[in-house]
């Protein structure tokens, strides 16, 4: 079975929400500072095809895809 893993990077992050609007079950938006926040590391199947095309959507590159 495929495993993805997400890791993000908080400092990078512009506050785009990218992320957020194309995976909302993968990722949020801090209220405090708008910087993105990773619900779910390990994305099921059904998250995996979103979480890929929102790492690829952010402006920053704030997002890291292994797996």
């Amino acid at each position: 079975m495929e495993s993805t893993e997400l890791t993000v990077d908080r400092e990078r992050c512009a506050g785009s929400g990218m992320c957020a609007l194309t995976a909302p079950e993968v990722f949020d938006q801090d209220d405090e500072d708008g910087r993105v926040l990773l619900l779910t590391p390990r994305p099921g199947p059904g998250q995996r095809a979103a979480a890929r095309l929102a790492a690829g959507l952010c402006p920053a590159a704030a997002i890291t895809v292994r797996g």
